[in-house]
């Protein structure tokens, strides 16, 4: 009797698909980049300042206009008067950019690539294009200037905004921002960087002490604007 055929072999057990598309968040990067602003920038940075105060809820104090920012903003070589940095992104990496003079710019762009989950949906993606192509996107700001330590004998930098359009938070992008002015601080030979924060925003509170940064409860901003500041304007001294 002839003996029996042995059993074939077992079929090969099919490995696991390792592909991006199954198992790697990687399947959808966004690129960013942190640049210094322009005078052409002025619309965007004009809408995220209306955005900031309907976030803030002070829309009754927003009165700046585009011609009003472009008067005031850009009057002096950055880091020395009002400077703004402006994050973009973008679904394709960044061209690098062209400085308009011959001279190197001050500030040399940031550039960061972040992996989501799921692709991101931005409902105001035209109204904030800033190429023709709609590519590239602003999703938020950061404007700061000089003070001064009288303590330290030395400057500073003093962040009057810093805003991250609501789609886009909670990415690392306030990170990249607050980050981005406390390194040209330090580049500089800054003493510190300042800024306020509203006490209801306990995120924002607790992100910053996060970063570092000390909430001083202790003081109190005192203002004059308005009639209380045009009162001024004849006033005896």
């Amino acid at each position: 009797m002839a003996a029996a055929a042995p059993p074939p072999p077992p079929a090969p057990v099919p490995e696991p698909s390792m592909t991006l598309e199954d198992t790697d968040s990687r399947n959808h990067p966004l690129f960013s980049r942190i640049r210094l602003a322009t005078p052409a920038d002025v619309p965007h940075i004009h809408k995220l300042i209306h955005q900031m105060a309907v976030f803030e809820k002070l829309t009754h104090l927003f009165s700046a206009t585009e011609s009003s920012l472009a008067a005031t903003l850009f009057n002096s070589p950055p880091f020395t008067s009002f400077t703004v940095l402006l994050l973009e992104v973008s679904s394709s990496p960044f061209a690098p950019l062209h400085s308009p003079s011959s001279s190197p710019s001050p500030y040399s762009p940031v550039d960061r690539v972040v992996y989501l989950d799921l692709p991101l949906d931005d409902p105001d993606r035209e109204t904030f294009a800033s190429d023709e192509t709609h590519d590239v996107t602003v999703a938020g700001f950061v404007l700061f200037f000089p003070n001064y330590s009288t303590f330290l004998a030395k400057p500073g930098f003093y962040i009057e905004d810093i805003f991250v359009r609501e789609c886009y938070r909670r990415k690392g992008f306030g990170r990249m921002l607050l980050s981005a002015v406390a390194k040209q601080a330090v580049k500089m030979g800054y003493g510190r960087v300042e800024w306020i924060v509203l006490d209801w925003n306990v995120n924002a509170i607790k992100f910053y002490e996060e970063m570092g940064a000390k909430v001083l409860s202790e003081w109190r901003i005192c203002r004059l604007t308005g009639d209380a500041l045009d009162a001024y304007g004849n006033a005896n001294i």
